[in-house]
């Protein structure tokens, strides 16, 4: 599926994670805008509603990804937003979705399944 004008959010600390993200979102339409911490994603999220899909780590400098997205819910509650983390401990699939993020995938990203969450989420 194509998503042609819609625009994803990376919240990712790593710029290899950030920049292999934006290459597989833009393979399916999206553009990207990147930041490296949750206090950034609250901020962009309040300069861009345009924002359909947030793709956010789990574990960044500042701000964590869980508080952010229990922040950027509270204002765009139907913003599609999928964790994401390399360090997956027991119990962070449940406090992610009880945050408000809509799926959890582990670091390193498999496109298919990520495409494949995305294909689900997103209409």
């Amino acid at each position: 599926m194509k998503y042609t004008g819609k625009t994803a959010l990376i919240a990712d600390d790593d710029n290899y994670s950030a920049y292999l993200l934006s290459t597989l979102l833009k393979r399916i339409g999206f553009d990207s805008i990147i930041v490296e911490n949750g206090v950034q994603a609250v901020e962009t999220c309040k300069l861009h509603p345009e924002i359909s899909l947030i793709m956010m780590d789990l574990s960044m400098p500042e701000m964590n990804g869980i508080d952010a997205t229990r922040i950027i819910k509270g204002f765009m509650p139907e913003t599609t937003i999928i964790a994401q983390t390399a360090y997956s401990i027991f119990g962070d699939k449940e406090k992610t979705i009880a945050a408000g993020c809509n799926a959890y995938l582990s670091k390193p990203i498999d496109k298919d399944e990520l495409y494949a969450v995305i294909n689900k989420l997103i209409k």
